[in-house]
């Protein structure tokens, strides 16, 4: 009988390491939650390549890294969060190409008119390796304290506001907001237009008051913030593209082991594969609803006369930025 029980007893202790041993990988796996921040609402592209990003992330880390969305400027408008993710405050943000310009002028290049031939192009372009190769080569060098892992966008920009613009005369004089880049400095000024700087939260009350006579962006982005309300009028211009980055903390990033970064990477890449078209399928959706509520859609602009004043610009602005800008140019060209 006692060695019964003490078999017993030996058999009980063995259980019972074998469950804190089965638990300990269980804790270990827990998973590390990361910010994401971005200044649109999640029913915007941004949206779209935030979710994305986050579930192949999930799947490829085995749920051991997880993201946490702030959509609607909660941690701050790009600017400033664009200086949050340099400081590890944030670990994750979608911000606009004009706006990294702040930190790496020669980002710029994304905001040359007329780049991007179509919304097709623009989909094809920023899926393409060596466009994404090219802007990882560029931001590497001349960004610090944060690191670029991937392209998106939010479709083409378009300019609205109570006029209908047909030809580039119709423009001449016009106050038009417009991203604070000196490549928007050139352009506007070129088709005879004012350019008027402010912050995107201010672009309602400045179209509502009359402080701009106009505003350009895309048509989900001009949906979703219900600027139609106050600039009923769209005239597809598409001028510009909504050229958009995903960037990782470059503390967090310095963090990662190689596998957690191959998986941030690969997430990433499938944003900048997958995004773009599906942005591009919500830029329709959200037209077809706003014509419903009676918003006029100039959809017969003639686009000859803003082409002929943009393309002389087009070489001379990339050469002012810098080397990567022209490689950037060049492959955006090259896109078929």
């Amino acid at each position: 009988m006692q060695a019964d029980r003490i078999r017993a007893a030996f058999s009980s202790a063995l259980l019972l390491c074998g469950a804190i041993i089965a638990v300990a990988p269980a804790r270990a796996a827990d998973p590390t939650h990361y910010s994401l921040g971005y200044d649109q609402p999640h029913t915007t592209g941004y949206g779209i390549g935030a979710d994305m990003f986050a579930a192949r992330l999930s799947e490829l880390s085995h749920g051991t890294m997880e993201i946490d969305q702030f959509p609607g400027a909660q941690l701050g408008q790009e600017p400033q969060m664009l200086q949050k993710i340099r400081t590890g405050d944030i670990d994750f943000i979608f911000s606009s190409s004009a706006n990294a310009a702040t930190i790496s002028p020669e980002s710029g290049v994304l905001s040359i008119h007329y780049l991007f031939r179509s919304e097709d192009h623009l989909v094809r372009a920023l899926a393409d390796p060596r466009l994404v190769a090219a802007l990882r080569e560029m931001f590497s060098e001349t960004v610090t304290n944060a690191h670029f892992l991937a392209p998106l966008t939010l479709g083409l920009r378009d300019l609205y506001g109570k006029k209908e613009i047909h030809t580039v005369e119709d423009v001449k004089n016009l106050k038009i907001r417009v991203q604070a880049t000196p490549t928007e400095d050139a352009m506007f000024p070129a088709y005879g237009a004012q350019t008027v700087h402010m912050p995107f939260g201010s672009v309602y009350t400045s179209l509502q008051t009359g402080v701009v006579d106009m505003a350009e962006n895309g048509i989900n982005v001009y949906d979703t913030n219900k600027h139609y309300e106050v600039a009923p009028i769209m005239s597809l211009t598409g001028h510009e593209a909504n050229a958009n980055l995903l960037w990782i903390s470059g503390k967090l990033w310095d963090s990662l082991t190689a596998e957690q970064k191959r998986w941030v990477e690969a997430a990433a890449d499938e944003v900048a594969t997958k995004e773009p078209a599906q942005a591009v399928a919500l830029e329709a959706k959200s037209r077809a609803k706003l014509q419903k509520l009676g918003v006029r859609f100039v959809s017969d602009v003639d686009k000859t006369g803003f082409i002929k004043l943009a393309e002389p610009l087009q070489d001379k602005i990339a050469a002012s930025l810098g080397p990567h800008a022209v490689k950037v140019l060049e492959i955006c060209r090259a896109v078929q």
